[in-house]
């Protein structure tokens, strides 16, 4: 049975969306000597041609304020093993590298020990619905080989590879 009443479709979409299994990442940015970020799974590559990702933020995101200020931003994909971090950046405040090893790489903070790292210029704000999706060109990339991090089902896990 289709659901149709707003409040009942919302819910619905929420659960289905929770099935789906995404990659975890925190987004960084510099608010002049401050490093700020926060947890995402809602960002993909997008082109080859420059080398470009994508990243949702919602529209009343400090972060957002601040990567628009700055004009860049860094990609944290994180490993399995690093779902402390993920949810000290999930959290609201401003301390979030409070505790945490990162460097200023690129021009953009740089979680140490993250599984994937990508230091990004703004090329473009699309506004979409609640959210904006902020389209970076990739300058700097590292990475390394390990399971990531993923978030189904409104919990943090990884994946495992069948043979």
């Amino acid at each position: 049975m289709a659901v149709t009443d707003i409040e009942s479709l919302r819910d619905a979409f929420r659960d289905a969306m929770a099935s789906v299994c995404t990659p975890v990442a925190v987004i960084t940015a510099m608010d002049g000597q401050r490093p700020h970020g926060t947890t995402v799974s809602a960002f993909a590559s997008l082109s080859m041609s420059p080398p470009s990702l994508l990243v949702s933020l919602d529209r009343g995101s400090d972060l957002l304020a601040i990567i628009r200020s700055a004009g860049s931003f860094g990609v944290n994909v994180l490993g399995h093993d690093q779902s402390p971090l993920a949810a000290c950046f999930a959290r609201k405040g401003r301390d979030k590298f409070a505790d945490v090893e990162w460097s200023l790489a690129g021009g953009v903070p740089r979680l140490t020990g993250a599984a994937g790292w990508f230091a990004c210029d703004v090329a473009q704000a699309v506004e979409a619905a609640d959210h904006v999706v902020v389209i970076g060109e990739v300058r700097v990339v590292e990475s390394r080989s390990t399971a990531p991090l993923t978030y189904h089902d409104r919990t943090f896990g990884t994946h495992q590879i069948l043979g």
